[in-house]
């Protein structure tokens, strides 16, 4: 070997020594320690910060956000670390240092995911669970309001009716449910034909990209923007919080609860439904509920359908009686089925926390139980036949738990574009189904049992929803639709589920996934994949459905992220071409 060469080598040996003492010394804990403690202030202690699981509190912090037992148990994957972050440069560095180490970043806000896939993986993996980003601002003369991730719906309810009674916002009726997720995903709650999603009244944004940097609506652009309101914020990257814009509500709005069996003319009730539940005023929500219920009869216990009317009407009982007698006689309501309250108080009924509970129990954010669960959606464009739903009706008590839930459409959700924003459900769609399935029984056995009726009762369903693609709801995870698994085939196996949950939506997301996080740093089972960069110009940019010029000199500065993995293999390669030479 030439003196030179060997000089070289030696040189790059002293380079390449330290580096491998410590990834092969160090776990991924304490290279991840070193990078977050020089991003922190050093009054602050890291300790009620980073988590792992050697830490007394890390099952605690790990369970008290795990909504569904199915991921909650001894065989479980768990996070080798999980941030609770106190502020905003917190999170900036659980990016930049979960980058560095190349562990996967999930991201949990409220823990609802039906799927679990905020807090569950099949490879290492980080929690950065945003439970402490809370904070709530809302200001009544301008009818906006600033809500960061971590906030839950209750939370948010409760803020504005601090500051005013006749205010609103048009999300979900779950009070423990994170904003992060619920908005990012196109929310919905009993004001969507009046007012749409929860990102239809989204009008700025704070998000942590790539890079660790924290973009607001002007410096992340038109195409992020439109991006993170309805395509799941995971996939482009920590969402810090939402500016969003109140709604007006009426003093008295009024609510109802009507049941009705098989022998109550059930299905004549349903299929007359789905012929106005979309047209009738847009200041009423009707929600059906259909569930196989047992009952005692004449002859014994008798399997029957219940199905449940709920509702919510913007407006007094007198009112609501007039439109219901002139949209929707069949089903029977009179006022004595009406109570009347205010829009804060209709959120307490649908929360069911009851009428007259204080609005202070919105703030609960622990649950009186967790089951374990499994959940699917649909879309219904032409009302099921009569025939149909006797069908139905027979095949839900043959399966014997699973449960529907139809959510009606039209209104304000039929005027918005299909591409306004990323979520595209909107005109031709009748209702929405959510399909529902709890347990109590541990074991193996019990959880095939149900998620094998689930999936029956789906696959029945086919003759009666969209199809080519079979629509999907985002926010009713569902991993049976797809999974990715992040490798060569990422972008086909992302496409099966993409088209699904966003349509036509789904090739501009990619695009926008491109620029701003090519190297898929904010990856999940069923996040937006980049596209490969195979070639010159085959990327998102060849598209007229791109996103505009000055966003994507903006974002394609995020291509190159550096790795000191990558740069270690890299001397190190070129040591082995050194010898080989030699």
């Amino acid at each position: 070997m030439r003196k030179l060469d060997s000089s070289l080598l030696f040189l790059l040996f002293l380079i390449v020594q330290p580096s491998l003492s410590l990834v092969s010394t160090d776990s991924a804990y304490d290279i991840f320690l070193q990078c977050f403690s020089k991003r922190m202030d050093p009054s602050e202690q890291i300790s009620s910060i980073v988590y792992t699981q050697t830490n007394s509190s890390y099952s605690f912090v790990l369970q008290s956000y795990v909504r569904n037992r199915r991921f909650n148990s001894s065989s479980t994957p768990k996070p080798t670390i999980i941030v609770t972050p106190l502020n905003e440069s917190h999170v900036q560095a659980a990016v930049i240092c979960s980058k560095n180490i190349g562990l996967q970043l999930k991201i949990r806000s409220g823990g609802h995911d039906y799927e679990g896939i905020s807090y569950v993986s099949d490879e290492p993996f980080l929690i950065l669970d945003m439970f402490n980003l809370k904070s709530i601002s809302i200001d009544i003369e301008s009818e906006t309001g600033w809500v960061q991730a971590g906030a839950t719906l209750g939370e948010l309810y409760y803020k504005i009716a601090e500051k005013s009674r006749l205010h609103g916002f048009p999300a979900g009726v779950c009070p423990t449910v994170g904003v992060g997720g619920h908005f990012s995903g196109g929310g919905y709650g009993p004001m969507l034909r009046k007012y749409g999603l929860t990102i239809d009244n989204v009008v700025d944004a704070q998000i942590v990209d790539v890079n660790g940097t924290i973009l607001d609506r002007k410096s992340m652009g038109e195409d992020l923007f439109w991006a993170i309101r309805g395509g799941g914020g995971a996939s482009f990257g920590v969402i810090l919080s939402y500016k969003i814009k109140l709604v007006r509500v009426p003093g008295i709005v009024t609510v109802f609860r009507v049941e009705k069996t098989l022998e109550q003319n059930t299905t004549e009730i349903v299929y007359k439904w789905q012929n106005v539940a979309d047209k009738i005023d847009s200041d009423l929500f009707i929600r059906v509920l259909l569930q196989p219920i047992t009952v005692k009869g004449s002859k014994g216990r008798n399997k029957t359908i219940r199905a449940s009317f709920i509702s919510l009407f913007l407006g007094d009982s007198e009112r609501l009686v007039s439109v219901m007698n002139d949209g929707f006689p069949e089903l029977g309501m009179t006022i004595k089925d009406c109570i009347e309250m205010s829009w804060i108080d209709s959120m307490l009924y649908w929360f069911g926390l009851g009428n007259g509970n204080p609005l202070e129990a919105m703030l609960n954010r622990t649950t009186k139980s967790v089951n374990f669960l499994k959940r699917k959606s649909d879309y219904v464009q032409k009302p099921i036949s009569k025939e149909g739903l006797e069908g139905l009706w027979k095949k839900l008590i043959e399966l014997g738990k699973t449960g529907l839930v139809f959510n009606p459409y039209g209104g304000k959700m039929s005027e918005i574009p299909a591409t306004e924003t990323a979520f595209p459900h909107r005109k031709g769609n009748i209702y929405k189904i959510q399909y529902s399935v709890n347990w109590n029984e541990e074991g193996s056995e019990a959880e095939k049992n149900y998620t094998v009726q689930i999936r029956r009762l789906h696959d029945f369903m086919t003759q009666f929803v969209s199809s080519s693609p079979r629509a999907a709801f985002l926010n009713y995870r569902d991993l049976d639709i797809g999974v990715n698994h992040h490798g060569n085939n990422s972008y086909t196996e992302g496409r099966v589920y993409g088209t699904k949950y966003f349509l036509g939506n789904f090739d501009r997301l990619v695009k926008v996934k491109t620029l701003v996080d090519p190297d898929n740093l904010f990856r999940n089972e069923q996040s937006i994949p980049p596209l490969p960069f195979n070639k010159e110009g085959d990327n998102a940019s060849s598209s007229s459905a791109a996103p505009s010029s000055s966003a994507s000199s903006k974002l394609l500065s995020y291509h190159f992220v550096f790795s000191p993995l990558n740069f270690l293999l890299s001397l190190l390669t070129l040591c082995m071409v050194i010898i080989t030479v030699s």
